[in-house]
């Protein structure tokens, strides 16, 4: 499920460290790496000459970092605007997945500041696993999946449990938030999860997989509740889907709602505490 894996590096970030403990996960260890770093264009010969070498060094770097199988991993050096580049070189080598650091900037901050990360998410379909520089990279064990009932949610579960397999006490966590109109927590809305039929569904699903799922089901604000609950829980993983709501003729253009922070995905993105792997499907 996971064959082909676009790691995105700037030189900064944690998104090396991300792969490497991917990689250890039974299900991963087979796949192809490339390693991709982009050149913005530059205004002089000798500037440009100066980046394209600071971007060998970084890729190098990198390769070096990961210390993978020669046979598995490539790279790829190429100038122009990162986040283009990045879903250019993603769909020429048809990830599987792409892997990127994340500043964790919010709202209007993304725009402003041109984030990278921000705008592949935007324009690419592909499943995408964003690392804040402020996490601390754990060995993965306890994955959480942020369960609706969605397609995008579903496809972040299959891909949970293809990751799961063969790890020795690997853990997966069913999290669904019945949105409160209230937007606040409430320990008493807190109901059975065998009566909740979308989580009931999911567990099922992890069931014939043979995996034996813990679970979750609360009321409240959901991009806050799952926050706070992967937080609790010390996930090493959170998962969540990320439905497309554009038609495709507009896939070229701003997705406004995502970019100013109004999305669950983004402001997940910006406030969990450990991975996030946005998942999309389109709707």
């Amino acid at each position: 499920m996971i064959e082909k894996i676009l790691l995105a590096v700037s030189g900064l970030g944690h998104a090396e460290e991300m792969l490497k403990t991917l990689k250890e996960l039974p299900s991963v260890q087979k796949a192809a790496v490339t390693v991709l770093h982009v050149v913005p264009a530059q205004t002089t010969a000798e500037v440009m000459t100066a980046k394209w070498e600071e971007g060998g060094k970084i890729l190098a770097d990198a390769i070096q970092t990961l210390h993978l199988d020669p046979s598995q991993v490539s790279a790829i050096l190429r100038q122009g605007d990162p986040k283009d580049v990045v879903c250019q070189v993603a769909d020429e080598i048809d990830a599987d997945l792409l892997i990127m650091g994340s500043r964790g900037l919010k709202r209007l901050q993304s725009i402003l500041s041109n984030s990278v990360s921000q705008y592949v998410f935007q324009l690419s379909s592909r499943p995408m696993l964003l690392v804040k520089d402020d996490i601390y990279v754990k060995k993965i064990n306890r994955i959480m999946v942020a369960v609706d009932g969605s397609d995008a949610a579903n496809q972040c579960l299959k891909l949970a449990l293809f990751l799961l397999q063969d790890i020795k006490g690997g853990q997966l966590i069913l999290a669904h938030i019945n949105k409160d109109l209230s937007g606040k927590p409430s320990e008493a809305s807190l109901i059975a999860a065998e009566k909740d039929p979308i989580l009931a569904s999911a567990i099922a699903q992890a069931k014939k997989q043979g995996v034996q799922p813990r679970y979750v089901s609360a009321s409240g604000n959901p991009s806050t509740e799952i926050c706070r609950l992967a937080e609790e829980m010390n996930v090493d993983l959170l998962m969540l889907g990320s439905p497309d709501r554009r038609p495709s003729i507009a896939k070229s253009f701003v997705d406004l709602d995502r970019l100013l922070g109004a999305s669950l995905s983004d402001y997940v993105r910006v406030n969990a505490k450990c991975p996030v792997l946005l998942a999309r499907t389109v709707s």
